[in-house]
């Protein structure tokens, strides 16, 4: 850090920035901007790739090209380019079309000329194979036709990306400045990157057979058979199952943004009720990231004393402070090289958050009474229950901060929205705790079954955990009952955004409905509104019949 800015200095421009206020600095040196500007420019891309982020997993198809030429046009305004198109592959093979396009100037862009498209297209034709393409000016554009096509173009300098969603190409987006040539250093390259994963993402095909069977290949799980009295029953003795299970399509969902986030090293934060497992999928995600094979250390913000939450992140020399007696390295250097968990981060004091922007922001931290700064290169994995973006209006978190956690976030949903799962997850279950107790269970009675399936898992899958964990002690022979939760289930707390209320609302109308949404006491009625109104507003807000069980 230069000498004329003082860490007061940097703390005090984290505390009065605004992400909203200006654009990223353009031109200059690497390493010639001071800490002010550096810290202003992170939290202005960090606000906008939450934004967009937003954005496209919340945009209905229909609207979904409008939500890209918004959200990715104001961020490459802000990063300084002038022009982007979204090329999508053919489901038939590597041909590019068009798909929509975006200027600075315009908001829109028309199609280009046939021999700007064609050059393009064989520049683009092995990405797959050799990465990303950056052209600080045509004349590093090594085919000679292409280079004579684009300089027929206003394209002064270029760069090409490709699409890749689960394992699949998607398609190819190029960025391009038209008013003077740029240098495409490396902090703009890993933007470019981590914006490209969000929308490789938005743009792979929506199918459910294949998502949740790609991940590692572990986490897939068979559907669960039932016996000829309406039970369930083992599929096969000693049958293998991983640690999440994937046959509902909120499961999938979620395991596809897994997947897309996995390999980048973006930051993600996890988000649902408390016991849906947010750690386990925290988990596959550093599996599935070049980082697996270093470790993924886990701090419970919550479950630190606010006095010791400091040193146990950051570390401590000997005697920092009264009763340190020995040296303690931090969390953060533990986890150099792999993957950070934090879990319960709503529950993190203010003047530790302050703190741990600077760590975020600059991958560097101090012991505690140290001086020296120890270089980190860690991976973030943020977790919560709380509602974060009310816990900033209420400011008791940070708004810098949350902009720095947010950058992929993803909603763990709860398991009354993922009832499809439940048969697997028994098993899992039963498996795991038959095994302890020397026990053997071969199916599950049918009543069993109906009231699982009844309730409402205000605990989620902990609660589930429990109950099967319980039923197996209690058993007496290979057929295994499962009692239903005593009293009634305990309602939620009417917390969340407006848009998570009303659909939590029209869902549980649905529910009670049988699913019916027409006719004498179907949900329109119910709700008071028509149905093609409630129609719409199921298609706007995701909601869908979930698939029967057996």
């Amino acid at each position: 850090m230069p000498a004329s800015h003082s860490k007061s200095e940097v703390c005090l421009s984290l505390e009065t920035w605004d992400p909203e206020s200006a654009p990223i600095k353009e031109g200059g040196a690497p390493g010639s901007e001071s800490p002010r500007v550096l810290i202003a420019d992170a939290l202005v891309f960090e606000g906008l790739v939450s934004r967009l982020s937003a954005r496209l997993a919340s945009a209905p198809a229909a609207q979904l090209e409008d939500a890209i030429r918004q959200g990715l046009g104001q961020l490459a305004s802000t990063l300084g380019l002038e022009q982007f198109d979204v090329w999508r592959s053919r489901p038939e093979g590597d041909a590019l079309d068009l798909a929509l396009g975006w200027s600075a100037s315009s908001g829109t862009l028309p199609a280009p000329i046939s021999s700007m498209r064609d050059a393009i297209r064989s520049l683009a034709s092995d990405l797959r194979a050799h990465g990303p393409r950056w052209f600080d000016t045509l004349d590093q554009v090594p085919e000679p036709r292409e280079r004579a096509a684009l300089r027929g173009s206003s394209i002064r300098s270029f760069a090409l990306l490709p699409l890749v969603a689960r394992g699949r190409s998607v398609g190819v987006v190029s960025f391009a400045t038209l008013r003077a040539p740029r240098s495409w250093d490396p902090l703009l390259r890993s933007r470019l990157r981590l914006v490209t994963s969000l929308l490789a993402l938005a743009l792979a095909p929506q199918d459910t057979a294949s998502p949740s069977r790609t991940l590692a290949g572990r986490h897939a799980m068979p559907s669960t058979p039932s016996d000829e009295n309406g039970g369930w029953r083992r599929e096969s003795p000693g049958s293998g199952r991983g640690s999440i299970t994937c046959e509902s399509e909120a499961a999938r969902q979620v395991l596809a943004q897994v997947e897309s986030v996995a390999p980048t090293l973006a930051t993600v934060l996890l988000t649902g009720e408390t016991g849906t497992g947010k750690e386990v999928f925290a988990q596959a995600i550093h599996e599935g990231s070049p980082r697996r094979d270093r470790p993924m250390v886990r701090v419970n913000c919550a479950a630190i004393p606010a006095a010791l939450i400091e040193s146990e992140l950051f570390g401590r020399e000997r005697g920092a402070y009264t009763g340190a007696l020995s040296r303690q390295i931090g969390r953060f250097e533990l986890a150099d090289g792999g993957t950070l968990f934090l879990d319960e981060i709503g529950d993190l004091p203010l003047e530790s958050q302050v703190k741990l922007l600077r760590v975020l922001q600059e991958r560097v931290v101090e012991r505690l009474g140290g001086t020296d700064p120890i270089h980190v290169d860690v991976r973030v994995i943020a977790a919560t229950n709380r509602d974060l973006e009310a816990a900033v209006a209420a400011r008791t978190f940070r708004e810098d901060l949350y902009y720095r956690l947010n950058v992929f976030p993803i909603v763990v949903p709860p398991l009354r929205d993922r009832l499809k799962d439940i048969p697997v997850m028994v098993w899992s279950f039963i498996e795991e705790f038959a095994r302890a107790s020397g026990k053997r269970i071969d199916s599950v009675t049918p009543e069993s079954v109906a009231a699982l399936q009844r309730h409402r898992w205000p605990g989620n899958v902990r609660e589930l955990r429990n109950l099967v964990e319980r039923a197996v002690i209690l058993s007496k022979g290979p057929r295994l009952e499962i009692e239903p939760p005593l009293g009634a289930p305990v309602p939620q707390r009417a917390s969340g955004t407006l848009t998570e209320i009303q659909a939590g609302h029209i869902r549980a109308v649905l529910e009670q409905s049988q699913w019916r949404v027409r006719g004498p006491g179907g949900a329109a009625e119910r709700l008071g509104m028509k149905p093609t109104t409630l129609d719409s507003r199921m298609a706007k807000l995701g909601i869908r019949r979930p698939l029967q069980t057996k």
